[in-house]
């Protein structure tokens, strides 16, 4: 949807480690909302990741190839900076459940605080994805299982071999 200022650019900010099928449809959908999309892949202090931000980068570029308004970009400042150098005002975040609300909501406030134009946008996860997380998808594919249904075939393999490679740690 174009705006009275033109190009309306969102942000789908995630640690994506590794992207699941929940990320991508919230990306999907997130797409078909705005002119361009940036799928902004950040590093979270808080969390230990199994790949480094250029390789998450690298698994969601293959991924979303097929989507012709999605760029995918890696970031490692404040969020609200680099919508002002990107200019851009919209923040997408998916949300699975009330405890994903709370959290993002204080962060859609903190955000607002530091850059009066950034503008949070929530989708709902579908049902069928409520469960999924990264985490998840990494611990099961730790113990060998099948992360076939949960993340896309183009990165199966990859995701696996990691995992198989951070047991021999």
């Amino acid at each position: 949807m174009k705006g009275a200022m033109g190009l309306r650019r969102a942000v789908c900010p995630g640690s994506f480690d590794p992207i699941t099928h929940g990320h991508l449809d919230i990306i999907r959908r997130a797409a078909g909302l705005f002119d361009e999309l940036i799928v902004l892949v950040i590093q979270n202090k808080d969390k230990k990741c199994m790949f480094s931000l250029e390789e998450r980068a690298d698994m969601i570029q293959r991924v979303v190839k097929d989507i012709p308004n999605v760029k995918v970009d890696v970031g490692d400042g404040l969020l609200v900076d680099y919508l002002r150098e990107h200019d851009a005002s919209v923040i997408v975040k998916g949300l699975r459940a009330m405890s994903d609300f709370e959290y993002e909501f204080q962060m859609a406030l903190t955000n607002r605080q530091l850059y009066e134009k950034a503008e949070t946008v929530f989708l709902t996860t579908s049902i069928e994805r409520m469960y999924l997380s990264s985490s998840i998808v990494k611990q099961i594919a730790s113990f060998g299982g099948d992360i076939s249904t949960l993340v896309p075939a183009e990165i199966i393999d990859e995701v696996m071999e990691k995992a198989e490679k951070e047991n021999e740690k």
